[in-house]
């Protein structure tokens, strides 16, 4: 009997190996199957109906994306353009109001002390407007300041202060209306509140704000080149479409591919005029509205803390060196050197205003404070020549120690200065809100618009491709 030269153990086939072939493994047809697909599909992408299938299939990506793109793009700057006029620069103007009615409830608290006893009523009631308005604007602030944690933190600490600097000030004026002497010493430490914490709290809230409104245009003004760069693409792809099927056809027209090209076309010269005349328009109202504005602004409250100075100088009585460094610093910063005009924030503001209107108020505030600069050396004068109460009447009006009535004064001056600033700061604000409403409405219907037509662009590419595979049939 003959052993088996054959050793090898019998096959033993697994439960999977009667359901696949090959290598036994029960993935395998499903990959073979892929992989046939893929050659059936690189085979049809080679004949003349796959490759317009393809064709068709990219230019409706292309346009539809173009739409979705420009939609997207364009509610993102039209939102940025809705804060500007709705949020951030009314927020920005409220803080402006903060920082300009404490700073001129400052200079009225002083100037009424310099009166003397019970202070005029007009002074009083000026004083008591400041504070309520600067109360309301905090309280209006506060409640729409969208979380800033910055803003939220000085304006907690302004409604804090300013109810320990009108504490200080009543000390002030019933010790003044006495004729007690501690009364300066109040005044001097409500000033200094106002101006070291206060003021600098008001001016930092200002800050923010006004960076927001910054932050704000730059977006709304952001150039859509997302959008630019799709609808070249999805242009330049229709256009060689239509060359492609004229080479082959010798028919001049698609009208399908025809179509989707004026869609394309039409979104693409919707979106530059529309974005470029909002674009335009809100440059406009920010170089000459919100910019200007910011600048008179600015102007106003250094003229306020100017007088502020100016009156406690007289306050101090021999010891206001540093009130009227102050001074002297704060009207130079706004009327330029000697306020000659020829610089400072008077001066810029009068080359950002655009028309008569505007330029009218700034020239004559400009002339205003060159008159307050030379009434105050004559005050400055008298002071230091020993006439404290002709210093007095020169700055608040009044009476000369001889009788005579002061018939030009410091405080005409101010007035002047703070009401030709009123006028020109309410100017402004209306030249700003016109302008960027028209930037807004440039952008109105424009992302709806672009979908729309995106959405005729790609169904036009369907029906030109699709009249096209319709000959292969």
């Amino acid at each position: 009997m003959r052993t088996p030269t054959n050793t090898e153990p019998p096959t033993v086939r697994g439960p999977g190996d009667a359901a696949g072939g090959g290598s036994g493994v029960p993935g395998d047809a499903r990959s073979w199957a892929w992989v046939d697909q893929l050659r059936v599909w690189r085979r049809a992408a080679t004949t003349e109906p796959g490759r317009l299938r393809v064709i068709g299939a990219l230019l409706v990506v292309l346009v539809v994306a173009f739409g979705a793109v420009t939609a997207w793009q364009i509610s993102e700057r039209a939102t940025a353009a809705d804060d500007v006029i709705h949020h951030s620069e009314p927020l920005s103007a409220r803080a402006a109001d903060i920082y300009r009615s404490l700073a001129d409830a400052g200079a009225t608290a002083s100037g009424g002390f310099l009166a003397g006893g019970v202070e005029p009523a007009a002074v009083s009631d000026r004083y008591d407007k400041d504070i309520d308005v600067a109360s309301r604007s905090i309280t209006q602030a506060a409640a729409s300041s969208e979380g800033s944690p910055g803003s939220r933190d000085r304006l907690e600490r302004l409604n804090q202060r300013l109810s320990e600097y009108t504490g200080l000030i009543e000390r002030a004026r019933s010790n003044n209306r006495q004729g007690f002497p501690v009364g300066g010493a109040y005044l001097r430490r409500a000033n200094d509140l106002m101006n070291e914490q206060i003021l600098p709290d008001a001016k930092d809230l200002w800050t923010i704000e006004t960076a927001r409104l910054g932050r704000d245009y730059d977006d709304a003004q952001a150039l859509p080149w997302g959008a630019w760069a799709l609808g070249g693409v999805a242009l330049v792809a229709l256009v060689w479409a239509q060359r492609r099927s004229f080479k082959r056809t010798h028919r001049v027209f698609n009208i399908g591919l025809l179509a989707g090209t004026a869609a394309t076309v039409a979104v693409l010269l919707w979106l530059v005029a529309g974005h470029g005349v909002a674009r335009a328009r809100l440059d406009d109202s920010y170089a000459h509205g919100a910019r200007s504005l910011q600048v008179l602004n600015e102007a106003r409250i250094e003229s306020l803390q100017a007088r502020s100075n100016e009156n406690l100088t007289l306050v101090a009585r021999g010891s206001g060196d540093a009130y009227n460094t102050a001074y002297l610093r704060q009207i130079q910063d706004m009327a330029g050197t000697k306020a000659d005009g020829k610089s400072g924030l008077l001066a810029r503001a009068l080359r950002l205003a655009d028309d008569a209107e505007s330029r009218e108020s700034i020239t004559v505030a400009m002339k205003d404070a060159k008159a307050w600069w030379s009434l105050n050396l004559q005050a400055r004068a008298k002071d230091d020549a020993g006439s404290y109460l002709d210093a007095v009447a020169q700055t608040i009006g009044g009476s000369y120690e001889n009788g005579e009535r002061a018939e030009e004064y410091t405080g005409v001056c101010f007035d002047g200065v703070d009401s030709s600033l009123a006028k020109a700061v309410a100017h402004e604000q209306q030249e700003f809100e016109q302008a960027a409403a028209d930037g807004r409405g440039a952008l109105n219907g424009l992302g709806v618009g672009a979908a729309l037509l995106a959405v005729l662009g790609a169904a036009g590419a369907v029906l030109g491709i699709g009249r096209r595979l319709s000959e292969y049939r």
